[in-house]
Protein backbone atom coordinates (compact mmCIF):
# COMPACT_ATOMS: atom_id res chain seq x y z
CA UNK A 1 0.00 0.00 0.00
CA UNK A 2 0.99 3.31 -0.33
CA UNK A 3 2.97 4.49 2.82
CA UNK A 4 0.94 7.66 2.63
CA UNK A 5 -2.21 6.26 3.34
CA UNK A 6 -2.70 6.00 7.00
CA UNK A 7 -5.84 3.89 6.87
CA UNK A 8 -4.26 1.11 4.75
CA UNK A 9 -1.40 0.68 6.68
CA UNK A 10 -3.34 0.48 9.63
CA UNK A 11 -5.62 -2.41 7.79
CA UNK A 12 -2.26 -3.77 7.19
CA UNK A 13 -0.41 -4.11 10.02
CA UNK A 14 -4.17 -5.29 12.10
CA UNK A 15 -4.06 -8.08 9.26
CA UNK A 16 -0.53 -9.33 8.76
CA UNK A 17 0.96 -8.58 12.64
CA UNK A 18 4.22 -7.99 11.57
CA UNK A 19 7.44 -9.02 14.13
CA UNK A 20 9.87 -6.73 11.71
CA UNK A 21 9.01 -3.77 9.86
CA UNK A 22 11.47 -3.16 6.98
CA UNK A 23 10.80 0.52 5.60
CA UNK A 24 12.16 0.79 1.86
CA UNK A 25 9.69 2.68 0.29
CA UNK A 26 11.36 6.01 -1.07
CA UNK A 27 11.57 8.38 -3.96
CA UNK A 28 14.92 7.66 -4.78
CA UNK A 29 16.22 9.69 -7.99
CA UNK A 30 18.50 12.50 -6.84
CA UNK A 31 18.03 14.35 -10.73
CA UNK A 32 13.94 13.63 -10.61
CA UNK A 33 14.16 15.73 -6.55
CA UNK A 34 15.84 18.49 -7.98
CA UNK A 35 13.29 18.56 -10.95
CA UNK A 36 10.23 18.21 -8.38
CA UNK A 37 11.03 17.81 -4.67
CA UNK A 38 7.69 17.42 -3.99
CA UNK A 39 7.18 14.01 -4.28
CA UNK A 40 10.32 13.32 -2.26
CA UNK A 41 9.00 15.57 0.08
CA UNK A 42 5.49 13.56 0.46
CA UNK A 43 6.80 10.03 0.26
CA UNK A 44 10.28 9.91 2.35
CA UNK A 45 8.79 12.40 5.01
CA UNK A 46 5.07 12.21 5.31
CA UNK A 47 5.12 8.59 4.02
CA UNK A 48 7.91 7.52 6.83
CA UNK A 49 5.89 9.61 9.35
CA UNK A 50 2.66 7.91 8.63
CA UNK A 51 4.29 4.48 8.60
CA UNK A 52 5.89 5.15 12.26
CA UNK A 53 2.61 5.85 13.90
CA UNK A 54 1.24 2.89 12.55
CA UNK A 55 3.92 0.98 13.55
CA UNK A 56 4.17 3.12 16.75
CA UNK A 57 0.19 2.40 17.09
CA UNK A 58 0.81 -1.05 16.49
CA UNK A 59 3.85 -1.82 18.77
CA UNK A 60 2.19 -0.50 21.63
CA UNK A 61 -0.79 -3.07 21.75
CA UNK A 62 1.61 -6.02 21.21
CA UNK A 63 2.63 -7.34 24.68
CA UNK A 64 5.59 -9.31 26.45
CA UNK A 65 8.10 -11.27 24.19
CA UNK A 66 6.29 -10.06 21.11
CA UNK A 67 6.49 -6.41 22.15
CA UNK A 68 9.95 -6.62 23.25
CA UNK A 69 11.24 -8.60 19.91
CA UNK A 70 9.23 -6.08 17.58
CA UNK A 71 11.69 -3.62 15.40
CA UNK A 72 11.39 -0.96 13.18
CA UNK A 73 14.43 -1.30 10.51
CA UNK A 74 14.81 1.67 8.32
CA UNK A 75 17.07 1.79 5.20
CA UNK A 76 18.78 5.01 4.66
CA UNK A 77 21.56 6.32 2.33
CA UNK A 78 24.46 7.21 2.22
CA UNK A 79 23.90 10.53 0.46
CA UNK A 80 22.34 11.75 3.75
CA UNK A 81 26.36 12.54 4.65
CA UNK A 82 27.21 14.12 1.47
CA UNK A 83 29.94 14.23 -0.30
CA UNK A 84 33.54 12.52 0.78
CA UNK A 85 36.93 13.90 -0.51
CA UNK A 86 38.39 12.40 -3.54
CA UNK A 87 41.15 10.11 -2.34
CA UNK A 88 43.59 12.08 -4.53
CA UNK A 89 43.34 15.19 -2.15
CA UNK A 90 45.32 13.22 0.50
CA UNK A 91 49.31 12.56 0.08
CA UNK A 92 49.16 9.92 2.61
CA UNK A 93 46.27 7.18 2.53
CA UNK A 94 45.65 6.60 6.31
CA UNK A 95 44.32 10.15 5.90
CA UNK A 96 42.30 9.34 3.00
CA UNK A 97 40.67 6.66 5.05
CA UNK A 98 39.70 9.00 7.80
CA UNK A 99 37.40 10.37 5.60
CA UNK A 100 35.16 7.75 5.37
CA UNK A 101 31.67 8.23 6.13
CA UNK A 102 31.00 6.32 9.10
CA UNK A 103 27.85 6.47 11.75
CA UNK A 104 28.54 9.49 13.51
CA UNK A 105 29.77 11.65 10.47
CA UNK A 106 27.81 14.24 10.29
CA UNK A 107 24.79 14.47 8.03
CA UNK A 108 25.63 17.00 4.64
CA UNK A 109 22.40 16.31 2.22
CA UNK A 110 23.19 17.89 -1.05
CA UNK A 111 20.20 17.27 -2.97
CA UNK A 112 16.55 17.34 -2.28
CA UNK A 113 16.52 13.50 -2.29
CA UNK A 114 19.33 13.39 0.41
CA UNK A 115 17.49 15.76 2.58
CA UNK A 116 14.39 14.29 2.41
CA UNK A 117 15.96 10.96 3.30
CA UNK A 118 18.06 12.89 6.21
CA UNK A 119 14.79 13.97 7.39
CA UNK A 120 13.26 10.71 8.01
CA UNK A 121 16.33 9.35 9.38
CA UNK A 122 15.29 11.94 11.99
CA UNK A 123 12.20 10.98 11.96
CA UNK A 124 13.08 7.19 12.85
CA UNK A 125 15.57 8.28 15.83
CA UNK A 126 13.00 10.52 17.55
CA UNK A 127 10.35 8.10 17.28
CA UNK A 128 12.47 5.93 19.01
CA UNK A 129 13.68 8.69 21.85
CA UNK A 130 10.08 10.01 22.49
CA UNK A 131 7.94 6.63 22.36
CA UNK A 132 10.64 3.73 22.50
CA UNK A 133 10.23 2.50 19.21
CA UNK A 134 12.67 -0.50 18.75
CA UNK A 135 14.49 1.25 15.60
CA UNK A 136 17.21 -0.45 13.68
CA UNK A 137 18.51 2.37 10.81
CA UNK A 138 21.32 1.16 8.25
CA UNK A 139 23.01 3.76 5.49
CA UNK A 140 23.64 1.63 2.22
CA UNK A 141 25.53 2.78 -1.30
CA UNK A 142 24.00 2.35 -4.50
CA UNK A 143 22.76 -1.17 -5.72
CA UNK A 144 22.14 -2.58 -8.92
CA UNK A 145 21.21 -5.86 -10.10
CA UNK A 146 17.87 -7.12 -11.76
CA UNK A 147 14.68 -4.89 -12.70
CA UNK A 148 16.57 -1.78 -11.96
CA UNK A 149 14.42 1.32 -12.58
CA UNK A 150 16.14 2.36 -16.64
CA UNK A 151 17.10 5.69 -15.17
CA UNK A 152 19.23 4.92 -12.64
CA UNK A 153 22.84 5.05 -14.03
CA UNK A 154 23.99 1.52 -14.29
CA UNK A 155 20.11 0.62 -16.69
CA UNK A 156 20.52 4.18 -18.06
CA UNK A 157 24.21 3.05 -19.42
CA UNK A 158 23.51 0.02 -20.69
CA UNK A 159 20.66 0.68 -23.03
CA UNK A 160 22.68 3.97 -24.42
CA UNK A 161 25.50 1.31 -25.31
CA UNK A 162 23.05 -0.92 -26.31
CA UNK A 163 21.66 1.82 -28.54
CA UNK A 164 24.49 3.20 -29.77
CA UNK A 165 23.80 6.57 -27.90
CA UNK A 166 26.31 9.00 -25.87
CA UNK A 167 27.06 7.42 -22.10
CA UNK A 168 26.15 10.21 -20.05
CA UNK A 169 29.17 11.45 -17.73
CA UNK A 170 28.02 13.23 -14.53
CA UNK A 171 29.91 16.13 -13.17
CA UNK A 172 33.35 16.33 -14.29
CA UNK A 173 34.00 12.71 -14.42
CA UNK A 174 35.76 12.72 -10.85
CA UNK A 175 33.02 11.56 -9.10
CA UNK A 176 33.19 7.97 -7.35
CA UNK A 177 30.53 6.45 -6.41
CA UNK A 178 29.59 2.76 -4.46
CA UNK A 179 27.91 -0.01 -5.65
CA UNK A 180 26.39 -3.01 -3.91
CA UNK A 181 24.80 -5.96 -5.66
CA UNK A 182 21.26 -5.68 -4.67
CA UNK A 183 21.28 -9.39 -3.76
CA UNK A 184 23.92 -8.74 -1.33
CA UNK A 185 22.08 -5.90 -0.30
CA UNK A 186 19.36 -7.98 0.84
CA UNK A 187 21.12 -10.50 2.92
CA UNK A 188 22.66 -8.06 4.71
CA UNK A 189 19.46 -6.33 5.74
CA UNK A 190 17.93 -9.58 6.94
CA UNK A 191 20.94 -10.35 8.83
CA UNK A 192 20.47 -6.84 10.65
Amino acid sequence: VDICNRTELDRVFKEHQPDVVMHLAAESHVDRSIDGPGDFIQTNIVGTYNLLEAARSYWSSLEGQRKQAFRFHHISTDEVYGDLPHPDEFADPAEAAQQLFTETTAYAPSSPYSASKASSDHLVRAWHRTYGLPILVTNCSNNYGPYLFPEKLVPHIILNALAGKPLPVYGDGSQIRDWLYVEDHARALVKV
